[in-house]
């Protein structure tokens, strides 16, 4: 499975979220080509502040796995981790992580801190950023757009 496709199932998570009032932010872990989890976010359905797509992602490719170590995994999102999904990547050991649009009020993979490169930490996902990024920053420009109004 490429990044394009895996982004692709992002991007239709993503999709899920406004119908509950979440941001469409959309979470795909993938390991030899396999879907193990895909998730949007969930913090307005459930009061969860946790609820962040990639975080519900993760902790259901933990299960699938059986182990919170989910090595040889590559985490793909709609939109740049923030510093907690971020962490959350580093600590379970993805392999990778891919994004679409970059986040620079909150990005934690390159735009305002870089948490998966930082030397003081004892492991470091590759990055991929960019991966349909246009329909990753309309979707959220939409739904920003019709929350203002």
């Amino acid at each position: 499975m490429t990044d394009e496709e895996a982004m692709r199932i992002a991007l239709e998570e993503a999709r899920l979220a406004p119908a509950h009032g979440d941001v469409p932010v959309g979470a795909v872990v993938v390991r030899d080509g396999r879907v193990l989890a895909r998730r949007h976010n969930e913090r307005e359905l459930t009061g969860d502040p946790t609820a962040h797509a990639e975080v519900l992602a993760m902790r259901d490719a933990s299960a699938v796995v059986g182990s919170w170590r989910l090595e040889g995994c590559t985490l793909v999102v709609t939109l740049e981790p923030c510093l907690m999904c971020a962490g959350a990547a580093v600590n379970s050991r993805v392999e990778r992580i891919v994004f679409g649009a970059a986040d620079m009020k909150a990005g934690a993979t390159g735009s305002l801190y870089n948490v998966a490169s930082d030397p003081r930490l004892n492991h470091h996902p590759a990055l991929q950023h960019g991966v349909l990024a246009d329909e990753s920053s309309s979707m959220l420009k939409e739904f920003f757009q019709a929350h203002r109004a």
